[in-house]
């Protein structure tokens, strides 16, 4: 690696005071709750907008491709212009954002909006992350590798609960949590305007928005020795994010609206816990931990699923709360502590691609699984298997249906020597769905 000429990057400043820390620890936990501000609406624009699944997971993954592309392209900015600049910037998108989402009139619009907010999510989580990073004070080490790791997660849980609230109480949520997040937003501007920058400019900044991944070899070993766990904990986060009010649903149809936002609650809000308890273990053993918890917490959302328990389910969020908040505590731990001050706003860039890459694909092949299920089962609607459901009426209407014709699935007929199939769907009487006859 080239040596920097002397003069073109002086050293640091280290602004002192809590004010900085706090608002920069703000910063990223409003830029999280706005990104699962969304998540007990999705139920609302559904039902409004007629969406299927796989819409909800279009919207969803807008965010993340375009997260994504604002951390490749942007993500070692800051080491360049300063933080405060691309903070600001972000803060501006991120308003805009909000603006669009309070005006949302359709499925394009959504997109639109997500992907506003992708964009100025992955410009500022670096950003403010490795603002985080300079203020290290050494009275008290290991105080930003710890806001970075339970910044995130306490954003994700106040944004879910407090959109579930208004959604409960407030007259028009599709309004009034997004006019609530603009004034944070605002706010936060404000603020930042009047602290000091934690680095000084340096040249590259054009060349730094070029597409890339800037890990050094150290973070690089510690990426991949976490990378699994990574991987697995935000891969489950981003199904709850994206799925959990379908998944909700499913498994309790007959629930309020705003119980699906709940569930991603309970994960999130289990997480936060979990990296400030953590924070003492070794960052491996932190990590391992964690990553043990992965396979029960599936095992107990498929149980949900096929018990159609609700209890199951949250206990399966709980438990994947809880490895989140262990895997993401030690990895991030790992990866930062081992890079310099001036490559950490870079680090953090890769590690959050990672991250939001594992969030983002399962989620959106879940999506096209639905889609495929709905698509063999008719083009009306997409196929729900669960035990116990509906009114009186629409189980009579169901059997009756069932025993008119006995031999078809979906609505067509059967292949020969098939004539008893182990589950028989009908036609709810609600547009769009299919169930299963009752035995």
């Amino acid at each position: 690696m080239q040596s920097v000429p002397a003069g073109l990057t002086p050293p640091r400043t280290s602004p002192s005071g809590r004010l900085p820390f706090a608002l920069h620890t703000s910063i990223l936990i409003a830029l999280l709750a706005a990104s699962s501000a969304p998540t007990p609406l999705y139920s609302h624009y559904q039902a409004q907008w007629q969406l299927s699944a796989l819409d909800i997971t279009v919207v969803f993954s807008a965010y993340a491709l375009a997260l994504l592309i604002a951390l490749l392209t942007t993500g070692t900015l800051p080491d360049h212009v300063g933080r405060r600049p691309v903070l600001l910037g972000a803060l501006a998108v991120q308003v805009a954002s909000m603006a669009l989402f309070a005006t949302a009139d359709g499925l394009t619009t959504l997109i639109g909006a997500r992907l506003l907010q992708g964009i100025a999510t992955g410009a500022a989580t670096s950003a403010a992350g490795a603002a985080l990073l300079d203020l290290e004070d050494p009275a008290r080490p290991g105080r930003p590798a710890l806001a970075n790791s339970i910044a995130p997660v306490t954003g994700m849980a106040a944004g879910v609960l407090a959109a579930t609230l208004m959604v409960r109480f407030a007259p028009v949520p599709a309004i009034t949590v997004y006019a609530a997040l603009i004034a944070v937003f605002a706010a936060q501007a404000i603020a930042l305007v009047s602290t000091s920058e934690t680095v000084r400019r340096r040249p590259g900044a054009l060349r730094s928005t070029r597409p890339h991944l800037a890990l050094p070899s150290a973070a690089a070993h510690a990426l991949l020795l976490n990378g699994a766990g990574v991987v697995a904990v935000w891969a489950l986060g981003g199904f709850y994010s994206s799925l959990g009010p379908g998944f909700t649903r499913l498994i309790s149809p007959d629930g309020p609206e705003y119980a699906g936002g709940l569930v991603f609650f309970t994960l999130a809000a289990v997480a936060a816990p979990t990296v400030y308890f953590t924070r003492r273990m070794r960052a491996d053993v932190s990590a391992l931990l964690g990553g043990c918890a992965v396979i029960p917490a599936a095992v107990l959302t498929l149980g949900a699923l096929h018990l159609a328990g609700p209890v199951l389910l949250f206990a399966g969020a709980a438990l994947a709360g809880f490895g989140f908040g262990a895997v993401s505590q030690g990895a991030l731990r790992s990866v930062v502590d081992s890079v310099p001050a001036r490559e950490k706003g870079g680090t953090l860039a890769s590690y959050y691609v990672l991250s939001y890459l594992a969030m983002s694909l399962p989620a959106i092949g879940a999506g096209a699984l639905t889609a495929r299920l709905r698509t063999a089962c008719g083009s009306t609607g997409l196929c729900r298997l669960r035990g116990r459901t509906g009114d009186r009426r629409s189980l009579d209407a169901d059997r009756a249906a069932a025993q008119s014709a006995p031999d078809t699935v979906c609505g067509r007929p059967l292949p020969p020597g098939n004539e008893q199939p182990h589950i028989h769907l009908t036609r709810h009487t609600r547009p769009g769905y299919l169930r299963p006859r009752d035995p």
